[in-house]
C-alpha cells in the first residue's frame, strides 16, 4: 500500500516559492482550487502548553487563511493571559467543559487540539460534536480504537479531520520525497531514520504512560516512522524491536530507548531509533542502488538541510511549518477538498507503534 505524500506537482510548486521566497500557501496545498481570499477561518486552540504557546499561536500570526478565534484552557490564568496577548472576545474562552459550547459560535470553524495524546480523542469528539473541523497533533491518540472513534466522530459531524504532520509541508523534506520517487540514485535498499533527546522534569505528562501511551516512540519516534514511510511510498509489511531502560527511577512507565527495524514490500529495509536519553539523533539517510541522500536535522521547526552523495546540497529556504499545515487546511475546508494528512494517516501510523511496541515485548517480529 502506497503512503499518502506530496505528489511531483506539490514538490515543484513549493520548491519554486520557496526558493523565490514568496507567500507559500498555494505551494503547500493539496486542494485544487483558490480559497475566496477575504475569507479567514477561526482557530481554536485547545491545550495552552509550550507548542501553542511558542510556535503555533505565532505562526497563526503568518497564515494566509487563518486567524487565532478562540482558545480552550483550564487554567484562568493562562485564559487571561492569552486574552489581552491576542484581544480575544470573552465569548471565545472556553474550557475543557464547556467545548461543546462552540456549537453556537460562528466565530470558530477549526478546533487545534493540542493537548497529552490520551486526551486527543476526548477533545476531538467534542469538537466535532460542536460540528467544528479539527487538527490535531501527533501521535493522533494512543490505541488504534481511539483513533477510529475520532475518524468516525468527524464523519459523522461531515467535518474534516487533519493530523499535524508538518513535515508534509516542509521543502527539503518533499525534496528527499523527489529523489526518491523519481530513482534519482536508483531503488531505495535501507533507511535509517533517528530522533531522540535528554529528557529533563521526571514528572511531566511524556512519562506517564496513561497520558502519553508511550515514551520516545510516541512522542518523536514518529518522526522517524513517517520519514521511512513518506520516503519509501510504502507501507511496512513487518516489524521488530527491542527497550532499554538504564534509569528504572525515571523510566517506570515508559521505555527510555527505542531501537525497530522495518521490511517494506518493494523489497527496502528500515532501522530507527528513539530516545530520552542523549542528544544528537535528528537525521535520517536513504541508501540506494547508486547513492544516497540524507537530512541532518531531519526534523526540527527550522534549520533542516541535507546533502546527497553527488556532493550537492539540499537546502531549500525556510518555512513556518505550522503556518503552512495550517493553511493548507484551511484551504481544503474553504474549498471542500480533502487534505493529504487526514485521520488515516494518523491512524496508519499508531497501528504500526503499537505493533513495534507488541514486537518489543514479545521479543518476535510481528507482520502488519
Amino acid at each position: 500500500m502506497k503512503a499518502s505524500f506530496a505528489t511531483r506537482r506539490d514538490f515543484l510548486k513549493t520548491t519554486a516559492l520557496a526558493a523565490a521566497s514568496l507567500p507559500f500557501l498555494g505551494a503547500l496545498s493539496s486542494c485544487a482550487r483558490a480559497a475566496d481570499p477575504g475569507r479567514k477561518l477561526g482557530f481554536a486552540l485547545v491545550g495552552l502548553g509550550s507548542l501553542s504557546t511558542n510556535q503555533i499561536a505565532p505562526a497563526l500570526q503568518k497564515t494566509n487563511f487563518c486567524k487565532l478565534a478562540g482558545i480552550v484552557t483550564g487554567t484562568p490564568a493562562k485564559a487571561q493571559s492569552w486574552q489581552a496577548q491576542y484581544h480575544l472576545s470573552d465569548k471565545n474562552i472556553y474550557t475543557y467543559d464547556t467545548m461543546e459550547q462552540m456549537a453556537d459560535n460562528p466565530d470558530i470553524d477549526i478546533v487545534y487540539v493540542v493537548t497529552p495524546n490520551a486526551l486527543h480523542a476526548e477533545h476531538t469528539l467534542k469538537a466535532a460534536k460542536a460540528g467544528k473541523h479539527v487538527l490535531c497533533e501527533k501521535p493522533m491518540e494512543v490505541s488504534v480504537e481511539k483513533c477510529q472513534q475520532m475518524i468516525d466522530a468527524c464523519k459523522k459531524a461531515g467535518r474534516q479531520l487533519a493530523i499535524g504532520y508538518r513535515l508534509h509541508f516542509e521543502p527539503n523534506n518533499l525534496e528527499c520525497v523527489r529523489l526518491a520517487r523519481e530513482k534519482v540514485f536508483g531503488s531505495l535498499k535501507l533507511i535509517q531514520a533517528d530522533f531522540g533527546f535528554r529528557i529533563g522534569d521526571p514528572n511531566q505528562w511524556r512519562l506517564n504512560r496513561a497520558l502519553a501511551g508511550g515514551g520516545p516512540l510516541m512522542d518523536v519516534g514518529i518522526y522517524a516512522l513517517q520519514a521511512t514511510r513518506y520516503i519509501s511510498g510504502e507501507e511496512p509489511v513487518s516489524v521488530s524491536a527491542i527497550t532499554t531502560v538504564t534509569d528504572p527511577a525515571k523510566f517506570k512507565e515508559v521505555e527510555e530507548s527505542i531501537a525497530w527495524q522495518m521490511k517494506f514490500p518493494g523489497g527496502a529495509l528500515a532501522s530507527c531509533t528513539s530516545t530520552y536519553n542523549f542528544y544528537g539523533l535528528n537525521r535520517y539517510q536513504a541508501f540506494a542502488e547508486n547513492g544516497w541522500f540524507e537530512l541532518a536535522p531531519a526534523y526540527y521547526y527550522d534549520g533542516i538541510q541535507g546533502r546527497r552523495s553527488d556532493g550537492r546540497s539540499i537546502r531549500f529556504p525556510a518555512i513556518d511549518q505550522f503556518a503552512a499545515q495550517m493553511d493548507n487546511f484551511a484551504e481544503c475546508v474553504l474549498n471542500s477538498q480533502p487534505t493529504k494528512v487526514p485521520g488515516e494517516e494518523g491512524l496508519r501510523d499508531v497501528k504500526i507503534m503499537m505493533a513495534i511496541y507488541e514486537a518489543a515485548r514479545t521479543g518476535k517480529t510481528v507482520n502488519l
